[in-house]
């Protein structure tokens, strides 16, 4: 037998397993995949794999190699299977997203007459988050109150994270309530399960409630809070935690990197998401995509192609979120070309099965960009179901294209699917209004009505001074509402010298002219725009916010607006950014 181990990275004498132990660890922990694996070689030469540790640590550093299927080859080669040998096998699938087969494995390990410990359970509950299924996620919370593990903090942390993640935010909390003991990472899992819900208050208030009770908090709950404060647009409540992450030295952390990129972008502020990516020192896969979804919802269409091209040179392996960002980047900038490259790669080169998304993000791309029968022989030969999402998209083509009829096909297929959001109404309803078919529009919003929903309500806001200004169309309970019209007004005069003529078609209502020019004028994010001319200095950029799509003449005005005021100014509206400087959009009006 060989007495030394020599692979040109080590030459170290191995005269027992403890030493070989301490190598694979090393080799799992580096993530040197090459290394692990000619010392592989060489347990099985030694015998070495008969020894449980070594067996164990074998399937960990698979997992941790992102290799789960030579973790499987390992654990199914391992003769003496202890219940640590079925934990680190339950965990691999769970480390590396194949929740199902983690469980199917701990379902075979009980079958076994092996009780699940603290180890398996939380990798149960992640596997029950990953597939969203709090059913089965309320099975293990009952196996382990069975076991006699409720009370244990790792396994209670895991089930809030759990419920959190699956959307039982009050589940997520009876648990929190309930633990004996809570630690940093229990807290973090309560904070992020409110912030996904959008329960904002809820997460900032129990963030500052660890604060009071002076929890050394970690990475994972400033990156939740951080997201609160990106999902709210509170720039300047967010700057002021980013400030407690340097104080606390955070702010290296690629969680807390992710999430500043998602408050900067979100807010409007692209120059700081770009700062915060090249200031976050190890980059990890989720701050890449959210730099990859930043820069492809402000129209930074060539830096996403140049930032995937840089990801895949690091080494870093891009999932269906990655694509999803490029796919969505290509659509907004109308490349189709370049958008059926990435989606072919994803299945062909990266064997990522598309999801509902990806085939909406296409769907979308095409639709926009005027192939609306290609975007029907994508929906026909999709490989699953087409979804709301994905006839969505040919509806909105459909829309800006003026084909009712196809429109009115795609929504036909929707209803199918039974109760549908009240967009699909609206947006069925603003086809037909936008072709001049007002009797059809109208039935369309009967419909909505008949199920006792309502159109949602337009809205712009503005942040001024950690507070928030919100405005409808039209509205004027604002403290300033009088100095608002006023500057509307003044600035209607400069624009209409300047050439700008209101283009009353996209007022989907059967009004007569002076009406529809009245109502157009006052749109909400007009109202937001002039709140921020008459509140703001004239060197600060004006960013508002919109939860609708911004209409197309909305849109020529504010590029009036820009030039006449001299100013730039952000619109963010449900699907991207829009930012107007010098009679210019960023989206080139495509969008």
């Amino acid at each position: 037998m060989l007495d030394n181990v020599s692979s040109g990275f080590f030459a170290v004498p191995c005269h027992n397993y403890h030493l070989i132990n301490d190598l694979l660890l090393s080799s799992a922990r580096s993530k040197s995949t090459a290394k692990g694996l000619q010392l592989h070689g060489y347990i099985v030469k030694s015998g070495f794999f008969l020894i449980p540790l070594i067996a164990n640590n074998l399937i960990n550093f698979y997992s941790k190699s992102q290799l789960p299927l030579d973790s499987l080859r390992a654990f199914e080669e391992t003769q003496q299977k202890s219940a640590t040998t079925w934990s680190s096998i339950i965990s691999c699938f769970s480390q590396n997203e194949l929740p199902w087969k983690s469980l199917d494995f701990l379902r075979k390990m009980m079958a076994g007459n092996l009780r699940p410990d603290d180890r398996v359970l939380p990798s149960a509950t992640k596997s029950c988050a990953i597939l969203s299924r709090s059913d089965i996620g309320r099975s293990v919370h009952c196996l382990s109150m069975k076991s006699g593990y409720e009370s244990d903090v790792f396994v209670g942390t895991s089930l809030v994270d759990m419920y959190g993640k699956c959307g039982e935010v009050a589940d997520a909390r009876k648990v929190f309530d309930e633990m004996p003991h809570r630690n940093v990472v229990t807290w973090s899992a309560m904070i992020y399960g409110y912030a996904q819900m959008g329960e904002n208050e809820e997460a900032l208030l129990m963030f500052k409630e660890a604060l009071f009770d002076n929890l050394e908090v970690n990475d994972h709950s400033f990156s939740s809070v951080i997201s609160v404060c990106a999902n709210s647009t509170l720039l300047e409540l967010g700057r002021q935690i980013q400030g407690l992450c340097i104080k606390s030295s955070f702010d290296s952390s690629s969680f807390v990197g992710s999430s500043l990129v998602s408050l900067y972008s979100k807010c409007g502020v692209l120059e700081g998401a770009y700062q915060a990516f090249r200031e976050t020192p190890v980059k990890n896969l989720g701050i890449w995509n959210a730099m990859l979804k930043a820069c492809a919802q402000h129209s930074h269409v060539q830096e996403v192609i140049e930032l995937f091209k840089k990801m895949k040179r690091s080494g870093m392996k891009p999932n269906f979120i990655t694509f999803l960002n490029v796919l969505n980047a290509c659509s907004h900038a109308g490349l189709v070309d370049e958008g059926r490259y990435y989606f072919d790669i994803m299945k062909e080169e990266y064997r990522i099965e598309p999801t509902d998304k990806h085939y909406a993000s296409l769907v979308d791309m095409l639709a926009r960009a005027g192939k609306l029968q290609e975007a029907l022989e994508v929906i026909t030969n999709m490989p699953i179901d087409p979804t709301e999402s994905v006839w969505g998209a040919l509806l909105t083509g459909c829309t800006l294209h003026k084909n009712t009829e196809l429109a009115a096909f795609a929504a036909d297929k929707v209803f199918e699917l039974g109760p549908v959001s009240s967009g699909m109404h609206i947006s069925l309803s603003n086809a037909y209004a936008a072709d001049g078919r007002f009797e059809y529009a109208a039935k369309a919003r009967k419909l909505l009505r008949d199920r006792g929903e309502k159109k949602e309500t337009g809205l712009s806001w503005v942040e001024e001074r950690n507070k928030v200004h919100t405005f409808a169309a039209g509205e004027r309970r604002h403290e300033r509402s009088k100095e608002i019209y006023e500057k509307l007004a003044e600035l209607g005069e400069e624009m209409e010298k300047a050439g700008y003529v209101a283009d009353t078609s996209f007022v989907l209502r059967e009004v007569d002219g002076d009406e529809k020019n009245q109502t157009i004028r006052y749109h909400s994010e007009r109202l937001a725009i002039a709140f921020g001319l008459i509140t703001f200095p004239a060197d600060r950029p004006i960013r508002v916010i919109k939860n609708l799509r911004v209409c197309g003449d909305c849109h020529n005005a504010i590029k009036f607006m820009s030039v006449c005021t001299a100013r730039v100014i952000i619109v963010r509206d449900n699907n991207r950014f829009h930012r107007f400087e010098g009679g210019k959009c960023s989206c080139n009006d495509y969008w």
